[in-house]
């Protein structure tokens, strides 16, 4: 099962993700899967926000979301236009604000970025597992 939308860049473009992530949860009938737990719809709309927030603040253009569902997983692929790395930041307590990815590490299963093949941009891959397995 899979759903992809994009997103204009502006700040609308969040909530939008995340009603996105939820909708396609909520219609997770692949056998096996059933409905998500809701502990878990709540994690994957968090993620969802951290990363498409990143998208909309640091990289100015559209950007995209694609959500899969696989052997008891939703991998969220986060695109955008922007080249510029996304990294996580050392560890510091007293910073406010930019904790975006560790927040989406610590949640998931694991993280990735890799640069858009075929245009400008970056692609951030998070694997959440729903506690479940499908087949």
């Amino acid at each position: 099962m899979r759903s992809s939308a994009t997103f204009d860049g502006r700040s609308a473009s969040i909530a939008a993700a995340r009603r996105q992530v939820a909708s396609f949860l909520g219609d997770a009938t692949a056998p096996g899967i059933g409905a998500a737990p809701a502990d878990i719809v709540e994690r994957a709309q968090l993620v969802v926000s951290e990363l498409v927030t990143n998208a909309v603040k640091y990289a100015g253009g559209p950007c995209g979301l694609d959500l899969a569902l696989s052997d008891g997983r939703i991998e969220i692929s986060v695109w955008d236009t922007s080249s510029q790395p996304v990294t996580a930041m050392e560890y510091d307590p007293g910073r406010i604000g930019r904790h975006g990815l560790e927040i989406v590490a610590a949640l998931c299963e694991s993280v990735e970025v890799t640069a858009m093949d075929t245009a400008p941009g970056k692609r951030v891959t998070a694997r959440l597992g729903l506690g479940v397995r499908d087949g």
